[in-house]
């Protein structure tokens, strides 16, 4: 098989495509072959050797990646022969693997596609669409509510702005740039702001809820713009700062870690029926060959991105 992988942590260039030993999956495992492997932001601070996430330090060599999807091509012993063939998508966990053209994982960890899934956008759902249906449910939305979406033109973004205007709350969006803000309003932030514009937080009505995921400048900004009795949801800190909030009116909820981590099969089957039935459909708006995975680490690291990122796998029609 072909994978991605590093031997050393450090810049997206220790990414290398490899030939390794084909997988054999083990009793009550299948081996996917894979078309498309999710990739996020925490992906290049593994790499990097800087944050671990929820996780430990891989032992090296590693291959990245946590969220498959493809077909089902072998079967372990005891797993049922009928999933041969099976469209599928699994998270792989911490244990990584997913920068490659074959996964394997417990069957029971498996998924089979809705036929209205491609594996793009299913590889989106089930790791940053989980998320989102954590994120979403922990919020406690209402349809009062006036929400502050940060990175609202991200793959997590814009799954958030689609659950905040399906309760029927009104989704404000925060992005950097003229194409990420028309990105975010075509997926409902109204207003969508720049937050490169210098006076675009004058533009903030009072806000009952911030779901935010950059912290630093922008997270605060939108803090202080938090009725009495509002609180602010943060699932991460991408600008590097973790703000220390202390104002017992308008609370922080950290929804990262225990809060998901108990429940994330149920929090997985949900992203994936909400992206079947249109409710919360990922956008899939940075896709990659898995040969340049490292150009899409730098492609994350600089911001250059939208939407979800995506290593596809190019295979011969079935």
């Amino acid at each position: 098989m072909h994978a991605i992988r590093h031997h050393a942590f450090g810049p997206a260039d220790v990414l290398r495509l490899e030939q390794l030993p084909d997988l054999d999956p083990a009793p009550g495992q299948v081996r996917i072959a894979v078309e498309a492997a999710g990739v996020h932001l925490l992906d290049t601070s593994i790499r990097a050797g800087e944050s671990f996430g929820a996780g430990e330090p891989p032992e090296l060599p590693v291959v990245p990646g946590r969220e498959v999807a493809g077909y089902v091509d072998r079967v372990g012993a005891g797993v049922d022969p009928a999933w041969m063939g099976q469209r599928v998508v699994a998270h792989l966990g911490f244990a990584g693997g997913g920068y490659a053209d074959q996964a394997v994982v417990a069957a029971d960890r498996a998924y089979v596609l809705p036929d209205a899934l491609d594996a793009p956008t299913a590889v989106a759902a089930i790791g940053t669409g989980r998320t989102a249906a954590a994120i979403l449910e922990l919020a406690d939305l209402t349809p009062n509510d006036i929400v502050a979406v940060t990175s609202a033109a991200g793959g997590l973004g814009v799954l958030l702005l689609q659950g905040v205007r399906h309760v029927g709350a009104v989704a404000l969006g925060v992005a950097g740039g003229p194409a990420k803000v028309a990105l975010a309003a075509r997926h409902g932030a109204d207003p969508s702001l720049d937050r490169h514009d210098p006076d675009w937080c004058a533009q903030v009505p009072e806000l009952t809820l911030v779901l935010d995921g950059v912290g630093g400048e922008v997270g605060q900004a939108l803090y202080d713009r938090l009725a009495p009795g509002g609180r602010l949801v943060r699932y991460g800190w991408a600008a590097g700062v973790q703000n220390a909030y202390d104002d017992p009116e308008r609370r922080v909820v950290d929804v990262l870690g225990p809060p998901i981590m108990s429940r994330l099969a149920e929090f997985e089957s949900a992203a994936l029926d909400a992206a079947a039935d249109g409710t919360r459909v990922p956008y899939v708006g940075s896709v990659f060959p898995l040969a340049d995975a490292a150009a899409a680490h730098r492609a994350l690291e600089t911001s250059a991105v939208t939407g979800k990122v995506v290593l596809v796998v190019d295979r011969p029609a079935r």
